[in-house]
């Protein structure tokens, strides 16, 4: 067994094999860009290494600098996590060739499947069965326009090294083409280095299911079952599971033997994924392999009790599996949403900064958080922007759903956008719980954008009991002298609560909490100043995170934020005279939505402009994002050039006045 391996990686899954290795007794080395000089996986490591400034290319894929890092301390062998290095075949080789071990497939496999054209010609060859689509290097935007008329719309867009839903866009027809073909080789030269493209058959209402395959050196490949990853947006994946509600044994054996089959076919050993694309009538076929880790590894292993980085350290230490197909059984269900760096209050905008506050869950044997942040660790806009993985577990898909709810609303971050609402919300959606799902669930269930969860009428009697508690407190903590009361409070405290667009009349009394007439037995032990309300009804508990600003309390729980005004009677009374204060009127700007670099503007002063026309396309966490005219207008001036670096709200454009 290795005595010191090295982590070409960096964030959650940088401390994930840390924590492996450390338990194992192997000695780690860590190896950091200067944006991420303090962060944990920095901390938690035996040794450390600077290999470059904060780009990635610059840094995290310099593989000369990472086999300098190994060459310094000494480091046996090399996890690569996934990301980056993690599936470069040259990266591999180098390590075989300097007698370093790669803790992953062998080159040539990792060529073999790295290559999305190519791997749908093996896996052709090896009997399994592909999507329908034009397999070959694509020349421009016209032969493009062409294949994809050829197949027949839709049609996805793929770069050939693409991987983490970059270098994707789905084509419905001609004019799709036009517009994003040039922006998917863009895409996958900056986050992978090969600007080739194919196109493929689009299955419509297809779920994503992916099969686990774990093999050694010694010639056993075992598939460890599946995980269903169909909730995403802009093709990345948001929520996986496993196992998936849609696949039946059957249907596990038969996507199992064709994925074994194939990793056969290429040599392949480590850990590794093959992901296939399902029809309704549960037909399937082959997308990718993916030749590393996934970042949804922890589903499979709560449900197969497998440590998967400690397999994949023994199988590259030339260890035999300990395990046969037979022994392979899932039980219960885990669930695992990413927390993510982003603002789903404003189209998901990706959102960077620092993490002023970051309290994740209590971990239990139910409950398990990965994550390679702190409180007061900067976000930053070089990498992806995952902040942490929640992962429940429970003897059923309900249970394990359920156990997410609570867990969300325990989650804990200030300072920058996120997306725990928005994750929250989605386990509480009838069509989530129900299991129909596809990868258009989101885009279906949310066509507008997300406004957070709607509160039935139970919820918000009990919110409106939790904020008249609240403000209770509050004001015979005013009264305090000394810490104690300057005077007795009163048997009795009576509110109007504004919630949600409606009127509650609320009293506080030692009898209990009633709403209107309906009195709940509710309990809490906060105090002003905590930022988690936990307030008992009966046998049931509801987590509530709190925030107060300008006189007003922010109560967000269930996958939505609560605005709530708490008054005395003679007060409510009053503010129905107050007069609302009018927002600023900005439609006449085009205003930066997120951090980042403009790439394009595609129109000039004085051009006439139309509804959902393409007016500039920004850059941010390796993404292209286009922004579209809300409505017609003419273009009175550009304010930035492309290559400029725009903070949230900068101005792009100004419209005329007329428009």
């Amino acid at each position: 067994m290795f005595k010191k391996i090295l982590i070409a990686n960096r964030g959650e899954i940088a401390c994930r094999v840390m924590r492996t290795a450390r338990r194992m007794g192997i000695a780690t080395v860590a190896v950091y860009s200067d944006a991420d000089a303090r962060a944990p996986h920095v901390e938690m490591a035996d040794e450390a290494v600077r290999i470059g400034p904060a780009p990635a290319a610059e840094s995290y894929l310099n593989a000369q600098a990472i086999l300098d890092a190994c060459r310094e301390t000494g480091a046996e062998a090399v996890h690569p996590g996934y990301g980056f290095l993690s599936e470069r075949e040259s990266f591999a080789q180098l390590l075989k060739d300097e007698g370093i071990a790669f803790i992953g497939p062998p080159p040539a496999a990792i060529a073999a499947m790295g290559d999305k054209i190519q791997s749908k010609k093996l896996a052709r060859e090896a009997g399994v069965s592909v999507v329908p689509g034009f397999i070959g290097e694509i020349r421009d935007t016209e032969h493009a326009v062409e294949i994809a008329a050829e197949i027949g719309f839709p049609v996805m867009m793929k770069a050939s090294a693409g991987g983490g839903g970059k270098g994707m866009r789905l084509a419905y027809r001609e004019k799709d083409v036009r517009e994003g073909f040039e922006a998917v080789r863009r895409e996958g030269k900056a986050s992978f280095g090969d600007d080739r493209i194919f196109i493929e058959k689009f299955v419509e209402h297809p779920r994503h299911i992916e099969i686990q395959l774990l093999g050694d050196t010694h010639g056993t490949v075992l598939h460890l079952g599946e995980r269903e990853c169909s909730v995403q947006r802009r093709h990345q994946k948001v929520v996986e599971e496993a196992p998936s509600p849609f696949v039946t044994p059957d249907m596990r054996r038969a996507m199992g033997e064709e994925a074994v089959q194939l990793a056969k076919a290429v040599g392949y050993h480590s850990a590794g994924t093959v992901e296939f694309i399902a029809g309704a009538d549960r037909s399937f076929y082959f997308l990718e392999m993916n030749t590393r880790l996934q970042v949804e590894h922890p589903v499979t292993e709560f449900v197969t009790g497998l440590d998967l980085v400690e397999e994949m350290i023994r199988v590259a230490a030339g260890e035999k599996l300990r395990i046969a197909q037979g022994d392979v059984a899932l039980r219960g269900w885990a669930m695992e949403s990413r927390i993510y760096a982003e603002d789903p209050y404003r189209s998901f905008l990706p959102s960077i900064g620092r993490l002023s506050r970051y309290r994740p869950p209590v971990e239990t044997k139910t409950v398990r958080v990965d994550d390679g942040v702190i409180e007061g660790s900067e976000i930053s806009m070089f990498y992806d922007p995952m902040i942490a993985k929640l992962v429940t577990y429970g003897e059923t898909r309900e249970a394990a759903v359920d156990a997410q709810v609570h867990a969300l609303d325990r989650f804990e971050i200030d300072g920058i956008g996120h997306n725990i609402d928005f994750l929250s919300a989605l386990m509480l959606h009838e069509r989530f719980r129900d299991g129909r799902l596809t990868t258009g669930f989101i885009a279906e269930e949310y066509p507008d954008g997300f406004f957070g969860a709607p509160a039935d009428e139970a919820l918000t009697s009990r919110l409106a009991a939790i904020a008249a508690l609240l403000q209770t407190r509050e004001s015979e903590r005013a009264g305090m002298i000394d810490g104690q009361l300057g005077k007795r409070p009163a048997p009795r405290a009576d509110w109007v609560v504004r919630l949600g667009g409606s009127e509650h009349r609320v009293s506080v009394s030692q009898d209990g909490v009633y709403v209107g007439e309906e009195r709940l037995d509710v309990v809490t032990d906060w105090r002003p100043g905590d930022r988690l309300a936990e307030a008992r009804f009966g046998e049931e508990t509801l987590a509530v995170r709190v925030h107060r600003e300008r006189g007003r309390w922010r109560l967000t729980t269930r996958g939505a934020a609560h605005a709530v005004t708490v008054m005395p009677p003679r007060v409510a009374a009053l503010a129905h005279h107050m007069i609302e204060r009018a927002p600023p009127d900005l439609s006449r700007f085009l205003l930066c939505p997120m951090p980042g670099v403009v790439t394009q503007i595609h129109v000039k002063q004085g051009d006439r402009v139309e509804a959902g026309q393409s007016l500039a396309t920004v850059e941010a966490m390796k993404m292209e994002n286009i922004l579209r005219a809300e409505k017609a207008a003419t273009v009175a001036k550009v304010e930035v050039a492309p290559g400029d670096s725009l903070m949230v709200d900068a101005v792009i454009l100004e419209f005329d006045a007329a428009a």
